[in-house]
């Protein structure tokens, strides 16, 4: 590619805060729930490329196609890869777009197509935009898409924090994980964090399950979670991860106990039987990101009750590991239920790219 910049190129990253930030000179934007992505485009040549640098070309032909018809034909442009529903963004089905067989990613291109959020110009012609403030880079992708139609579509920003706050409440329900605080003067400074996120963060009682061994071989590495829905049925709804080496160990003697006769009535128990990659439902469910990870786990009587924190729901799961807050001895495992989760009431995706 004959490119100012070409890749492999790291993206800007942000700093996580409780609050919208109240600062002058900021630019906000919505957070987007799925794959950061670096299009790289010459002519009818493009790359996709991933924060982690795998590529992502070869799993969205869509992408790739909709690139060449809505963006200049010389540039690099920041952006996210998300999948949308009638439900509004929706992760799982994007993951699952990460396949190895040809025919299964020609399939789903179909079937599940994905869209592309541009938020930020890195390059465009011969020019390097990365030493540009942000204000001049927004101006001149909002020019560079100004004729792109659907699949690809330009994230809405303000300058107005009032507006964000109201964003960080109302888009929740559409999928989006927060918003995005961006210094108007700043370059484009990669892999620093540089940004700031506010993403959403709750609290809930869940019945650990089992758990799984960290993956140096010492203490356990995440707790298995479930809630009963209203028919008295214990769902597996996520992982409590990101414990320090002492409380790994310490864990090690809380379960014990648990440990025996562990799959006598578990409600679990067909699944300690079944493959990992059965299903994405099952506690050993591989991921095709880290399909070579150890997922298996060990059962426990489901006793016991942890509190957790949690940012975001993707259907009746957490969409990210939740973290262990602490121990509820004062809570019984069936009053674990749904009915403690906040539901969010959806937003269509239109008023999003509209605002």
């Amino acid at each position: 590619m004959a490119l100012p910049v070409t890749p492999p190129v790291q993206p800007m990253l942000a700093n996580a805060v409780l609050v919208v930030p109240d600062l002058p000179g900021l630019m906000f934007e919505p957070k987007w729930d799925g794959f950061r992505c670096i299009v790289f485009k010459d002519g009818d040549d493009v790359e996709l490329g991933s924060r982690n640098q795998r590529p992502l070309t070869r799993y969205f032909p869509e992408v790739v196609e909709a690139v060449r018809e809505n963006l200049p034909d010389r540039c690099v442009v920041d952006g996210e890869i998300v999948l949308t529903t009638d439900r509004g963004l929706d992760f799982d089905l994007l993951n699952q777009r990460i396949h190895p067989a040809e025919s299964r990613v020609t399939k789903l291109s179909k079937e599940t197509p994905a869209s592309f959020v541009a938020f930020d110009l890195i390059a465009i012609g011969d020019t390097d935009l990365r030493k540009e403030p942000l204000s001049e880079r927004r101006l001149r992708l909002e020019e560079a898409l100004a004729a792109a139609r659907p699949p690809v579509h330009l994230t809405p920003m303000t300058t107005d924090r009032d507006v964000a706050v109201d964003w960080f409440t109302r888009f929740e329900g559409a999928g989006l994980d927060g918003v995005v605080a961006k210094p108007l003067d700043g370059i484009y400074a990669e892999n620093k964090r540089v940004l700031w996120k506010v993403k959403h963060k709750r609290t809930a009682d869940a019945v650990v399950g089992g758990f799984r061994v960290h993956k140096d071989g010492e203490g356990v590495g995440s707790m298995l979670l479930g809630l009963y829905d209203e028919t008295g049925r214990l769902h597996h709804v996520g992982v409590a991860t990101s414990f320090d080496a002492k409380f790994r160990r310490q864990l090690v003697d809380e379960l014990a106990p648990l440990r025996e006769n562990a799959l006598d009535g578990h409600p679990w128990a067909e699944w300690a039987m079944a493959e990992a990659h059965a299903t994405q439902r099952l506690p050993g469910a591989q991921s095709r990101w880290s399909a070579k990870k150890d997922l298996s786990w060990e059962p426990v009587r489901a006793e016991r009750v942890i509190e957790v924190e949690y940012g975001q729901l993707q259907g009746d799961r957490f969409r990210h590991p939740a973290h262990f807050v602490r121990w509820r001895p004062d809570r019984e495992p069936e009053s674990c239920t749904y009915d403690q989760l906040e539901v969010v009431v959806p937003e269509e995706l239109s008023t999003v790219f509209g605002s």
